[in-house]
């Protein structure tokens, strides 16, 4: 079998179930995250890709350093070097969450499902509103945009979260009013979605688990090469 046999309604080929799909995001023609998953199902408009702990890949190292010491200034530092595009990658490795990802063709957001990789606990459904996804061989590129929507397993509750990064990252222009258009649009449509349970929240919380024969993704090389810009554009 191969990663990709049928192809999407735009020409593009389909991801197998069990591939290895890296999810980037992209900035001026730079990569500024890469992460290999596991593809577990794609139907041309919907792709879902699966994380778990152990898996490697690349990130800002002004991301990892504030990750490891919760130094604020160190993560604003980083939206800084991403405006002037001087960040430098390291190496970022996933740990103590599964995540099962849900990437909507065309749409300004990804639905995310955390859970406790040790206990299957559920912890949250995560909406990142990022540019629509570009597909490309051997998986696809986005750009993150800070702004985040966390909802409960049960969706009886949800708020926002790091309004003033993407605050930061208007004041900064790497989010131009273009993109602040679409991303206010994204955020009605997004929580339409998850009130009215449609899209991902359909059929509540999934019960899933990594598959045991599936080996760790890995990272190919050339992962950090740079590439075309993801090109916005309004739906």
């Amino acid at each position: 079998m191969t990663d990709t046999d049928e192809t999407t309604t735009t020409g593009s080929p389909l991801f197998q179930p069990g591939a290895t799909a890296v999810r980037r995001d992209v900035h001026a023609g730079r990569v500024w995250t890469a992460k290999p998953q596991r593809v577990v199902a794609d139907t041309g408009h919907v792709l879902t890709l699966a994380c778990w702990p152990g898996i490697e890949g690349l990130a800002p190292t002004t991301w990892t350093e504030a990750l490891c010491t919760g130094d604020d200034t160190v993560r604003e530092q980083g939206l800084h070097h991403l405006a002037a595009g001087t960040w430098t990658l390291g190496p970022h490795r996933w740990e103590r969450t599964a995540v099962l990802s849900h990437y909507l063709a065309g749409e300004w957001f990804s639905v995310h499902c955390f859970q406790d990789a040790a206990t299957g606990t559920p912890i949250s459904w995560y909406v990142n509103f990022e540019l629509p996804y570009r597909r490309r061989p051997g998986g696809i590129d986005t750009m993150d945009l800070a702004l985040d929507l966390v909802a409960t397993p049960d969706l009886t509750d949800h708020h926002f979260k790091d309004r003033d990064e993407y605050a930061r990252l208007r004041r900064l222009g790497v989010v131009d009013d273009h993109l602040d258009r679409q991303v206010q649009q994204a955020c009605g449509r997004a929580i339409a979605m998850l009130d009215n349970h449609a899209g991902p929240f359909a059929t509540g919380w999934p019960a899933w688990t990594p598959d045991p024969s599936w080996p760790l993704p890995l990272l190919p090389d050339g992962a950090d090469r740079e590439t075309e810009p993801v090109a916005p554009y309004q739906l």
